[in-house]
């Protein structure tokens, strides 16, 4: 291992990751006093959350009549009955609050007439547990994500969070299996920083981009699922990768489900509403795995459009343009820019794309990590918060416009634990010189690969084989194929090549080390789908179409040791948290 210059700092409380869920655990962290870092690799404005258009989910009741238990209820369902029910009671519950508290630290919402939040419709949103659509996401315009991520940065730059911009985090530094801090690379110097802290907070993503075709940045790399895996813990639930309807054809850029919140609707190639073929009731605002199923079938079975019949046209020329530029103006820029059609006049070319991960890493509603050897026990020092955690809100498969509610939901609710667990200025243990050095070793062995393959084409591989491998529908014989073929890129690392050697802003180093993040949540999604004999929400087997409650009502746990996968599974909690709602015992999902 090379020298390098390793300097420390001392945090009660560190975040790593500045999207949605990183800022409001922040802010709740720096508003009580606690001396909080965040650090971030890209700017704290630039995280997939500013992806997340269409709005977030509360039952409000400003546009009729509703109730958290509706919510609560449409959630589990959503979840294919794979959701905690305590986590979801608590998402649903605590939703109009953190909606609110949205609203006052200055989040723009849209307005109804009387001056209140407008909300819209969005897939599986419904009153009266099922009987119809109800508009319960908030929205400011179709730039919800990206207005919250703005609001909560200046809330916690005002409450002085201060924060590592352009840190890259290698691994969590553990003793005695508590997690101790992080240790990072600056990208500006070079330099390498050891953040001591006595809670660590993983606010990093999804992992999207171990897919092709996928709304997901470039970004999305799952640093924190990566990093706990090399930690020994495990990941959950990472079969479930949520296919959006509707990514623009051919560059996968999201088209918000706004749009069929406010009227849209997707037609096959003879002019067809398919829709009300899949979903009577709920139609184009049926849940986002049914209307992706829905949408492959019809291209499978050629009644796609275009000269390779791969695609299928989404309407919102029927609207009033006026209700588009209000409700809808990121849709109309985004649809100009990169398929060059004018949404008022022309249907919109859309596909399935990847956008969203159920799995990630296991925690309760407090944002602690779990991990099990038979039974659960938490990780001390360690938090899970977003799209990296696998609180399990979600389940099988996620209700549109509930993935911004998660962030600050259990984002405050990280916050709020750490304010209890942890002393102001408590001393910090010393790291051993190991635990640096182990972290350290690897990532010198990247930086100094001077093999044959290249990482963009190890990635390549990755992102092909999961595209081809482990999409919409899955099979045994695709599956399995596709567990021997993606140890291939992984197995190609040991003659890694990276060019630039240097620790400035080195792209082909940090896309490396990205890459080692993502083959190993990619091994562990590929080994879970291929154990899992069933389909439910998102994952789709044509070989197994019906849900199997008696062997499959459970999550998938899965560790990486750096050389091969272990399954295990734990129970899905079907018991509320408290008396104010019963349990919603599973049923079969039609909408």
């Amino acid at each position: 291992m090379g020298a390098y210059n390793i300097i420390d700092h001392e945090y009660d409380v560190l975040v790593v990751g500045a999207g949605g869920s990183g800022l409001r655990a922040a802010v709740g962290l720096s508003e009580s006093g606690l001396k909080t870092a965040c650090i971030s690799k890209v700017f704290p404005t630039r995280s997939h959350t500013a992806a997340a258009q269409g709005g977030i989910s509360a039952a409000l009741g400003n546009a009729g009549e509703d109730d958290w238990r509706w919510h609560m209820y449409d959630t589990v369902k959503g979840s294919d009955w794979l959701g905690d029910q305590d986590c979801i009671e608590y998402l649903c519950k605590e939703a109009p609050q953190a909606v609110i508290e949205l609203e006052h630290y200055g989040v723009p919402f849209s307005r109804t007439q009387n001056g209140k939040i407008y909300q819209r419709a969005f897939g599986g949103m419904t009153k009266n547990y099922g009987n119809e659509p109800v508009q319960r996401t908030c929205a400011a315009a179709d730039r919800t994500g990206h207005a919250i991520l703005h609001t909560l940065y200046g809330q916690a730059l005002k409450h002085k969070t201060e924060f590592f911009i352009e840190y890259f985090a290698l691994d969590l530094l553990m003793k005695k299996g508590e997690c101790k801090g992080v240790l990072a690379w600056n990208l500006n110097d070079g330099t390498i920083h050891r953040f001591k802290s006595h809670i660590t907070i993983l606010a990093t993503g999804g992992y999207g981009k171990i897919y092709y075709s996928a709304t997901a940045a470039h970004t999305c790399t799952g640093d924190g699922n990566g990093m706990a895996l090399r930690a020994g813990l495990p990941l959950q639930d990472m079969e479930f990768v949520q296919f959006h309807p509707t990514g623009l054809y051919g560059i996968g850029c999201l088209i918000s489900e706004a749009v069929r919140g406010e009227g849209g609707y997707l037609v096959n190639s003879k002019g067809e509403r398919f829709m009300e073929k899949y979903a009577p009731k709920a139609k184009d605002l049926a849940s986002r795995d049914v209307v992706s199923r829905s949408m492959a079938i019809e291209i499978n079975e050629g009644r796609g459009i275009g000269e390779n019949k791969d695609h299928i046209h989404l309407h919102i020329n029927h609207i009033d343009p006026k209700i588009i530029e209000s409700r809808l103006p990121g849709i109309s820029e985004s649809v100009e820019t990169f398929v060059h059609r004018d949404v008022t006049k022309d249907p919109i070319p859309v596909v399935p794309t990847v956008h969203y991960n159920m799995g990630g890493i296991p925690t309760n509603y407090k944002a602690e990590v779990i991990t099990s050897n038979g039974e659960d026990k938490t990780v001390p020092g360690l938090m899970a918060i977003g799209e990296a955690a696998c609180v399990s809100v979600h389940g099988a498969n996620r209700l549109g416009s509930n993935s911004l509610i998660d962030l600050v939901v259990f984002g405050k609710s990280a916050a709020n634990r750490a304010i209890e667990l942890v002393k102001p200025n408590s001393p910090h243990e010393e790291i051993s010189k190991s635990e640096t050095d182990r972290s350290l070793d690897r990532f010198d062995k990247l930086r100094n690969g001077n093999g044959t393959n290249k990482t963009s084409e190890l990635r390549l591989h990755m992102q092909k084989t999961m595209q081809s491998k482990c999409a919409v529908f899955r099979t045994e014989k695709t599956l399995k194929e596709g567990v021997n073929e993606i140890k291939k890129p992984f197995e190609g690392m040991e003659s890694i090549l990276v060019k630039d050697k240097s620790l400035i802003f080195n792209t082909d180093l940090m896309e490396t080390l990205e890459f080692d993040n993502l083959i190993r949540q990619a091994i562990t999604t590929m080994q879970s789908a291929y154990q899992r004999k069933e389909s439910r929400g998102a994952h789709a087997r044509e070989d197994f179409p019906k849900r199997d409650d008696e062997n499959y009502m459970k999550h998938t746990l899965s560790w990486h040791n750096g050389k091969e996968v272990k399954i295990n599974y734990r129970k899905v909690n079907l018991s509320t948290l408290t008396n104010d709602v019963q349990t919603f015992p599973p049923k079969e999902r039609v909408y």
